[in-house]
């Protein structure tokens, strides 16, 4: 069908930040500099709109487009080229703008190359090129600088089809578009133009597929012409090959093979090898994944079905029945059901001893459905898909198979589980009231037939009421639901089997999808609560399980057939972030399904709870009720028990109980073999939130630095993972571990991350951390009013009070804000609270904390003793940083009151503590303390210029002189913006606040080293 939606222009480029600063820094660079710059990307990435927009943005001169002749030969010699830059730019800065300068022929590329290289000698001019990305650059760009346009992130793709739909598109409809468009604006647009307005808005079904040849050619243009008869079908094998492939390049020898088979009385080989493809070692890959499916899309049918025959022959001779069965299954004429193949691909889908990914797995679950012809069975296919593309990290193609099983006609538990998957995915990467809502809504429909999978969807619907800070929905959640499963050891639904990773069946145990959410606190703590009931963790799977009967089993409806896959989830209360797999092939579950009409069938016997599930169950309850002596030795076993226990559930829940003990050692090794753990599972999904769970231990334990590795490594996964809720905690301890180094850039940048998605998706937990983390910023850079009033919003009662869970933790930086801006009055009732807190003993840092803050209130004759007992207080619970911040305070207290040997000897201290944790801009304060006694801080700190990188102090010396910040640009030929980020790194590294100060600092720094020269001389 050709389109009948008119498409409007879109009017801004959405995304594209990192290379539009890229090109901004180019055109900057123009008022000092020539300079060129590469971009490459695939077809349809938005090359030439960079280009144009470029040319739009461009003010300080003309604009010049260059393009080869009629024969793709060069317009001019490099020498020509110069000549006529030179005179089209005059005395004022020139833009050129090249595009698709891949099409020039070679002499073309090297004029267009040696005349980029001396572009100085034409005055102030920049080059800017576009390549295509689905080839290797060519070796006449190659040394050129080059920035890369990547598939737009999903809230960008979605931005963009709001603007040229003016937001008209049915939620599902939209969910698929973004899915098959991967990111490619181009193909977005052009899937788009291909809907009538009444299929854009859900009321007649897509047409199948959405993202066809035509479309698909349509994006890739000419990329794929000129090809001779055998680079086809060598493309054609490849691009059939990955289909079945657990990444993006598959075997070369696999490849060969079958081309063997597709041509017997051919001498098939890999070199040389066609543009659009890459080889490295034995693997072959498509430059662009868009061209893969345009090869695929395009190819004749015949000849594309022949292709997933010779490829599923070559593979059953190999012995790998997944891909082979896949393949056999698109090699079909046809789009009839074919209930054999279909069922035989379920069933080895669902085989835990077939070594296959989650994505391969759900590739193979999607497929099946397609070749059902009963419709429940065919939803509960496509929800299996679905399960498996969540655990493979890829909530975006769990999305349209979800949809998929909607629009087929099931019976309530089937629609139960799709739902209750549909809530898993809101969860990790959506607003979590609506994961909240479909949760519930998954429980009410599981209720009747699978009341264990009710309570797990129901505790996961407390998960998404805690991430929104929304306690009353936590405690209401939590009183509803049937009574609770007893589980094994691995957390899963029936009794112990003889082999820990399997069931009594010998297939592998349920795989648990609703554990595997962010959300958890920093640290996992107890949290005394508000409101009346059951005090809460910090961490959502905390909760008690108010559950207490055995479910009852279901058996498989006589004459059904199977349909395994099905995922089941414990919920929240055993392990904080959550487990993903409980086989040990990594893949899918096999559950003996019911089908349409029947429960779960096939859910194996429960048995007692085993005891590690129920020592940290015991020892949650005693704990949350503030029985410590009863919570200890629960706990305690659960720690001890993971110490011979290699699954990262185990793993998870014994780093819990560490935490909650306060024993953060613990907690750091049980994280760190988890996420070894969960990285040897293959779980894609899991080792986001394994890492968040560490980088939140190592931030309880005070080591700044490695929770900053933890989390910049998880905010990389997360992303990758589509987990954009994940990745929003992930930004907010990357904005409390920046906190306390010497980069308010990076805090403001990170903090701005987490609360655009925190405030889009109601994650009330992620914001309250960064905006602590944005008033710890400021307590550090000697802006107490300014944190005052940021942390005044997150912990003083009120509508607006931070996550339930987590303001408590801020109290100490409220205190010390509050007394150092003069207002010590709002510190009364919140640090009544505190001190509460401080009692409850889950915090070890907590009482060294609460006497902090009392010394800083205390009138002077008490004030003394305060500090002396925080500090000793610190001493027993250590971790550096905290200790540091109270002998810090205790000194300029000590130097105040007129005592400069002890505060000497405090604030060196302090010093010391800020360096050895790397909290530069705490220890900026205490060199500022140190100058301000006379006192001399020893290294390169603060006061000296040893401590600036090159740009720095050459930056240093211009400003000292007089010049601004335009004037140095100019000298340096650099931006403004980079001599505004720069000068304040000096300002924070030297502890000035002026450039009069600077001034005298460059100064003396200057005369010392003079003098220090002199007297090496005599």
């Amino acid at each position: 069908m050709t389109g009948e939606t008119t498409v409007r222009t879109a009017v801004r480029i959405h995304g594209r930040s990192a290379q539009r600063e890229a090109v901004r820094a180019l055109l900057d660079g123009l008022r000092a500099r020539s300079g060129h710059l590469v971009v490459t990307g695939e077809p349809g990435l938005g090359r030439t709109a960079l280009l144009q927009w470029a040319a739009d943005s461009f003010r300080a001169g003309p604009v010049l487009r260059l393009g080869p002749g009629e024969d793709r030969g060069a317009p001019a010699t490099a020498g020509e080229l110069l000549t006529t830059l030179r005179k089209a730019a005059g005395e004022a800065p020139l833009l050129v703008c090249v595009d698709d300068a891949h099409l020039w022929d070679a002499p073309a590329r090297s004029a267009l190359s040696r005349a980029a290289e001396r572009l100085h000698t034409a005055g102030r001019v920049a080059l800017l090129l576009s390549v295509a990305g689905h080839r290797a650059v060519d070796p006449e760009f190659a040394r050129l600088p080059v920035v890369r346009l990547d598939p737009l992130a999903p809230s960008h793709a979605d931005a963009l089809l709001d603007e040229v739909t003016d937001g008209s598109t049915d939620p599902a409809v939209r969910e698929h578009l973004l899915a098959e468009a991967e990111g490619n604006p181009a193909l977005l647009l052009a899937l788009v133009r291909r809907l009538t307005p009444a299929e854009l808005r859900g009321l007649r079904p897509l047409p199948r597929p959405t993202a066809d040849a035509g479309a698909l050619a349509a994006v890739a243009g000419s990329a794929l012409t000129c090809l001779s008869g055998d680079a086809r079908d060598l493309l054609l094998t490849v691009a059939a090959a990955v289909r079945a492939a657990d990444g993006p390049d598959v075997d070369t020898r696999l490849v060969l093979d079958a081309l063997r088979h597709l041509d017997p009385a051919s001498a098939p080989t890999a070199n040389p090898l066609p543009d659009v493809l890459a080889g490295a070692g034995d693997r072959l890959r498509f430059h662009s994944p868009l061209l893969c499916r345009a090869v695929h899309a395009t190819a004749a049918p015949d000849r594309r079905r022949a292709a997933h025959r010779a490829l599923a022959d070559v593979l059953e001779a190999d012995g790998q029945p997944l891909p082979a069965l896949l393949h056999r299954s698109w090699s079909l004429s046809g789009p009839a059901p074919v209930a054999r193949l279909a069922d035989r691909l379920a069933a080895v889908a669902a085989d835990g001893t077939t070594p296959a990914s989650h994505g391969l797995r759900g590739t193979a679950y999607a497929r099946a459905a397609e070749l059902t012809a009963d419709a429940p069975v065919r939803a509960e296919r496509y929800t299996a898909a679905a399960e498996q593309a969540l655990l493979g990290g890829r909530p975006d193609r769990a999305r349209p198979l979800l949809a998929a099983a909607r629009d087929c006609a099931a019976p309530a538990v089937v629609r139960g589980r799709a739902e209750r998957v549909r809530g898993l995915a809101e969860l990790r990467d959506g607003p979590v009231g609506d994961a909240h809502q479909s949760l519930l809504l998954a429980a009410s429909l599981l209720a009747e037939d699978a009341p264990a999978e009710a309570a797990s969807a129901a505790l996961a619907a407390v998960d998404a009421a805690w991430a929104a800070g929304d306690l009353s929905s936590c405690l209401a959640t939590l009183s509803l639901g049937p009574a609770p499963v007893p589980r094994d050891a691995a957390g899963m639904l029936g009794p112990a089997a003889p082999d820990a990773a399997t069931g009594a069946d010998g297939l592998p145990g349920a795989v648990d999808l609703a554990g595997a959410v962010d959300g958890a606190g920093p640290g996992g703590v107890p949290v005394p609560t508000d409101q009346p009931g059951p005090r809460h963790a910090a961490d959502p799977r905390h909760a008690v399980d108010p559950r207490q009967a055995v479910a009852p089993r279901h058996a498989t409806a006589p004459g059904r057939a199977a349909v395994p896959g099905h995922v089941t989830a414990p919920g929240y209360a055993a392990v904080p972030s959550a487990v993903l797999a409980g086989g040990r092939t990594g893949g899918a579950t096999p559950r003996t399904d019911a089908g349409a009409r029947g429960g779960p069938g096939g859910t194996r016997v429960c048995g007692a709870v085993p005891d590690p599930v129920r020592d940290h169950r015991v020892g949650m309850r005693a704990l949350l009720e503030g029985r410590l002596d009863r919570a200890a030795p629960s706990l305690g076993q659960v720690v001890e028990r993971a110490r011979t226990d290699d699954r990262p559930e185990a793993l998870l829940r014994a780093a819990s109980a560490a935490l909650l003990l306060g024993n953060v050692d613990a907690a750091r090794r049980a994280g760190a073999r988890a996420l070894a753990a969960t990285r040897q599972s293959g779980s894609e999904a899991l080792v986001p939130q394994a890492l968040e769970y560490l980088a939140y231990a190592e931030l309880r334990a005070g080591r700044h630095p490695q929770a900053r590795a933890h989390a910049e490594e998880g905010l990389r996964t997360a992303l990758r993972a589509g987990q954009r809720n994940t990745a929003a905690h992930h930004q907010a301890v990357l904005a409390l571990a920046a906190s306390i180094e010497d980069e308010p850039a990076t805090v403001a940048r990170h903090v701005t991350a987490a609360l655009a998605t925190a405030r889009r998706h109601g994650l009330a937990q992620a914001a309250t951390l960064a905006e602590w983390a944005a008033a710890r910023a400021d307590l550090g850079r000697g802006r107490p009013q300014d944190a005052a009033d940021r942390l005044g919003l997150l912990v003083l009662p009120g509508p607006g009070r931070g996550h339930f869970a987590v303001w408590r933790l801020a109290v100490p930086c409220f205190v010390e804000a509050a007394a150092l801006a003069g207002r010590p009055e709002d510190t009364h009732e919140v640090l009544t609270d505190f001190a509460g807190w401080a009692a409850f003993g889950a915090d070890p840092q907590a009482a060294a904390q609460l006497a902090r803050c009392h010394a800083l209130l205390a009138p002077p004759d008490r004030a003394d003793d305060l500090y002396r007992r925080a500090l000793a207080r610190h001493d027993e619970a250590g971790g550096d940083f905290e200790r540091a911040r109270t002998a810090l305070l205790y000194g300029k207290w000590l130097r105040r009151r007129r005592r400069p040997r002890e505060a000497r000897g405090r604030l060196g201290t302090a010093l010391a503590g800020f360096d050895r944790c790397g909290a530069g801009v705490w220890a900026a304060q205490a060199r500022a303390e140190l100058r301000a006694l006379g006192a001399a801080p020893q290294g390169g700190g603060a006061g000296t210029l040893t401590g600036l990188t090159p740009q720095q102090l050459r930056i240093a010396r211009h400003v000292a002189e007089g010049a601004t910040n335009r004037e140095v640009a100019l000298t340096l030929a650099v931006s403004t913006r980079t001599v505004d980020y720069h000068l304040r790194k000096v300002f924070a590294v030297l502890g000035v606040r002026s450039r009069l100060e600077l001034a005298r600092m460059v100064e003396h720094a200057d005369r010392t080293r003079g003098d220090r020269r002199a007297g090496d001389r005599m």
